[in-house]
Order: structure tokens, then C-alpha cells, then sequence
């Protein structure tokens, strides 16, 4: 429901001020139309709320927020291309279309590589590895809060936010399962570092992604947040210490062997991330052409593993695991999904999610060339300076989602300095650690801690979250001033 309100304040604030649609025309020629006051534009615009807010109540109605954004956007362009049609030229409207749709198919392909090579070590049980290695240290209720922390900082550097919050949170579950109040901390500072980590790094989210694949920020340019991003972990996660507790969790130890091919798997995706960046930075390609030379990788791989191993494709890896009476606790999935199809794992892909983005990303580029981000920009970026307008939508990411909105400003092409992109890239990665449901990691762990970290007991923390948030802004102005 907050997003709701959020959104629906985005569009009153909107409304008021919009230019009066005029047709421009240069002989034959149409040039690009202002329809934000054309029937085809309000249209637009209320599919788009209605689509978001159907999205936004799919917990409540079981329909999957793909399915009313995919409709948004084909309406949107069906209004779009039509109104051009009537004016005699629909070409530019088509070239949009298609413009929006190839920064879609580039973000598709880069996260399909990279959520493909993490179910390949999900299968591998590298992740429940690195669990039970954790579990098996008998630390303190705080070495643990602090080690999960860190850790999660930076996996989420390369790994989705998700994957890496649910990882430290299986952690955090299994040894916390006698003291709520440490399962509860650790896990709003898994959100917080989560969001932190992926801020500072291209790979490390939705929105990173969107500015780097948009060339608007060099690959190495993100890592001027690690600092900011460091210190909006790190403010929090002080002041919590001293709310845990100082005993130690007793817990049986496990230990996994890892199958053949789990180590070579790792180096690969080293490879393909590697190869990401290359193409991009010395080819000038986009990044999804070193990701799909990747995944070849992948699969010549998998290919070899099939040849030389006398285990059938169709039957779970060898995987052998030791075991103390008391296995449960640490929640050891079993292993049968386990093959070497490389299609498998791309089937097991958020297709959901990522069609869900198609739609945004659509819908918000349609409402883009209609021309109201073009009017928001002008209130945003005109009326207000740019860090207040970057810091006001970074807390508007505790509320609806941030890769939406960074596609939202990208599409207004505000004239910021370097480092506005920076301050907007991570007020939008942090902002969403406010709240549990800001961020896929808090609502993925209120789901997997259930009862035990919950909205409220987030809620109680968020003037210390707020605090972290101010603090890595400040620091980035201190840290980063030649980007300005």
C-alpha cells in the first residue's frame, strides 16, 4: 500500500504543468509529438498506474505482476504507433520502440548468463557449502553478525541481491533459532548490506546495471561508492551491536564434499564477468556479447562433464555429505535438480520477474516519448537542485522499485554531473533498506525468518538506517567532490 500512495503522488505531481500538446511538422516530415495532452497520452498514463498497482497487489490477488505490465506496454505503443499512423508517419515512433527494446534485450541476456551460472553452483552446492563452512565455526551470536555482514557486503557485489540475502539469512536462521532477537538484527543487517554491496559495483543490481549499460558510468567509475556504500553498512550494523547478544549459538557442524566440476564452475563465471567487462570496455560491445561468449563457456563445460563421467545427466551430481545427528538445523536442501543441461538452468530463471521488467521498461519508455518524464525532469532537475531531487528518489526507493526508477530518470536524460549519476546510483541501491519491503532481500528474508524478522521490527530501526543513508550521501560529497 505505500507504494501505492507513492506512486499515485508521482502523478499528481505530474499533472499540473505540462506543456500543450502541439504537432510539429517540417514539410512532410513529423517530427516527434508532444501527446501529453492527447487522448493517447492519458491512456497511457492510466494503463501504466493501473498495470503498476495491479503489480504492486500480487500477494493479495495471486496474479503475477508480469502479466499486467506486459498488457501495459502493448497498449501504450498501440496508442503511440496509432496516434502517428493518423499523422501520416509512424516511423519515429517504431525507432523508439525499438530503441527501448534493445536496452530490454542487452539486460535480458547479461541477467540470464549470470542467474544461469548461479543455479549451475546452487546445483554444484557451493552455496550450501559456504553455509555449513560458516555454521561449523561455533562463533559468537556477534562474530556471526558482523561475518554475515561483511560477507553478504560483498557477494552481493557480483551475485543478485536476492541470492546472496537468502544465503546469509539460511545462515542466520540455523544458528538463531534459540535467540529471535539475533536472528531479527542480523537479518535487517543482511538487508542493509546486501543493498550496500550491490550499489557499489555494475553487477551488483537492476539499477547499476541500467546506468552501465547506458554508458553513463564507466565500469569502474561505480567503485568510487565503495567507500559510501561501506559506510552506509557500517553506521547501522555499530549501533545494532549492541542491542545482540553475547553468547554463543550451540549447533551441530555439517560438512559437504563439493562434486567434480564445482571449483571450475566458480573460475568460469570469474571468466564470463571477466569477459563482460572487456567486451565493453576495449570492443565497445555491449556487455551481454561477453556474457553469452560466456555461457558458451558454460556450456562446452557441462558438454565435457557429460563425456567424462560415468553418472547419468538425469540423475543428481555426486554429492556426498557428513553429517552430525542434529543435520536438520542447518536446513540441507536435498540435492536432485542437479544435471548438466545448461537449458535447465535457464528454465529455472524469475521468468516472472524479468517479464515483469520488460513491461516497466517498456511502459516507462512509452511514457517517455509521449513526453511526461519530460515534465517530471523539468520539476525535478529544473525547480529543485539535483542532489535534493537524487536524494528525494532515493527514499522513494523504499517504496517502488528502484531499477524502475532509475530507468525512469535515464529516460528523462537529466544534464548531471558524473557525480549526480553516482549520488542517484547510490541513494537508489541504499534507499530501499528503509523499509523490509524496499528491497528483494527483506521481503525474501521476512519469508524465509518468518515471525522472527518481520516489517515491524525493521520499522523500529529505520532512524538508524536513515542516519546510514545521510551518512554514505555525506561522505560520497567528501570523498567524491572532482566528480561534481
Amino acid at each position: 500500500m505505500p507504494k501505492l500512495y507513492c506512486l499515485l503522488g508521482l502523478v499528481g505531481l505530474l499533472l499540473p504543468g505540462l506543456g500543450v500538446a502541439e504537432t510539429e511538422t517540417a514539410g512532410p516530415a513529423i517530427q516527434q509529438l508532444d501527446l501529453t495532452h492527447h487522448w493517447a497520452g492519458y491512456f497511457s498514463l492510466a494503463v501504466m498506474v493501473a498495470a503498476y498497482i495491479a503489480a504492486m497487489f500480487e500477494d493479495v490477488t495471486e496474479l503475477r505482476k508480469s502479466k499486467p505490465m506486459l498488457l501495459a506496454a502493448a497498449l501504450i505503443w498501440f496508442a503511440i504507433v496509432l496516434t502517428y499512423q493518423q499523422q501520416g508517419n509512424d516511423q519515429l515512433a517504431v525507432a523508439a520502440f525499438k530503441s527501448n527494446l534493445q536496452s530490454y534485450i542487452e539486460l535480458l541476456l547479461f541477467i540470464m548468463v549470470s542467474m544461469t551460472y548461479l543455479n549451475a553452483m546452487e546445483d554444484m552446492r557451493i552455496f550450501d557449502a559456504l553455509k555449513v563452512w560458516l555454521v561449523s565455526k561455533h562463533l559468537s551470536y556477534r562474530q556471526l553478525f558482523w561475518i554475515t555482514g561483511f560477507m553478504v557486503f560483498f557477494i552481493s557485489s557480483v551475485v543478485n541481491g536476492l541470492t546472496a540475502g537468502l544465503l546469509m539469512g539460511a545462515v542466520v536462521v540455523a544458528v538463531g533459532k534459540n535467540s529471535p532477537r539475533f536472528v531479527s538484527l542480523a537479518c535487517i543487517n543482511i538487508v542493509i548490506a546486501t543493498n550496500a554491496g550491490g550499489s557499489f559495483s555494475p553487477l551488483g543490481g537492476i539499477s547499476t546495471l541500467f546506468v552501465w549499460q547506458h554508458g553513463v558510468l564507466s565500469f569502474f567509475e561505480f567503485f568510487k561508492l565503495f567507500i559510501p556504500c561501506l559506510v552506509n553498512f557500517l553506521v547501522p550494523a555499530a549501533v545494532m551491536h549492541f542491542a545482540l547478544p553475547k553468547d554463543k549459538p550451540t549447533i551441530e557442524s555439517a560438512e559437504i564434499k563439493l562434486p567434480r566440476g564445482a571449483k571450475r564452475i566458480i573460475f568460469l563465471f570469474g571468466v564470463t564477468i571477466s569477459l563482460a567487462v572487456g567486451f565493453d570496455m576495449t570492443l565497445h560491445l555491449p556487455a551481454a556479447a561477453g556474457m553469452m561468449a560466456g555461457l558458451s563457456l558454460l556450456q562446452f563445460f557441462y558438454f565435457y562433464l557429460t563425456k567424462s563421467t560415468n553418472v547419468p545427466t538425469a540423475q543428481p551430481l555426486g554429492l556426498e555429505i557428513f553429517a552430525g545427528p542434529d543435520v536438520h538445523d542447518i536446513s540441507i536442501p536435498e540435492s536432485g535438480k542437479g544435471s548438466f543441461d545448461v537449458f535447465e538452468k535457464v528454465g529455472r530463471l524469475e521468468w516472472d520477474t524479468l517479464l515483469f521488467f520488460y513491461g516497466a521498461m517498456m511502459g516507462i519508455g512509452g511514457l517517455g516519448y509521449i513526453g511526461y518524464l519530460d515534465a517530471i525532469s523539468h520539476v525535478l532537475y529544473g525547480q529543485l537542485s539535483p542532489s535534493l531531487a537524487n536524494i528525494l528518489i532515493g527514499l522513494s526507493s523504499a517504496f517502488v522499485d528502484n531499477g524502475t526508477l532509475m530507468f525512469a530518470v535515464l529516460t528523462m536524460h537529466p544534464d548531471i554531473p558524473h557525480g549526480q549519476w553516482l549520488l542517484l546510483t547510490l541513494t537508489l541501491g541504499v534507499g530501499g533498506s528503509l523499509l523490509a519491503i524496499g528491497s528483494a532481500p527483506g521481503i525474501g528474508l521476512m519469508g524465509q525468518a518468518k515471525g522472527q524478522y518481520t516489517f515491524s521490527s525493521h520499522m523500529k530501526w529505520c532512524p538508524v538506517i536513515l542516519l546510514g543513508y545521510f551518512a554514505a550521501i555525506g561522505v560520497h560529497f567528501l570523498v567524491n567532490a572532482n566528480s561534481f
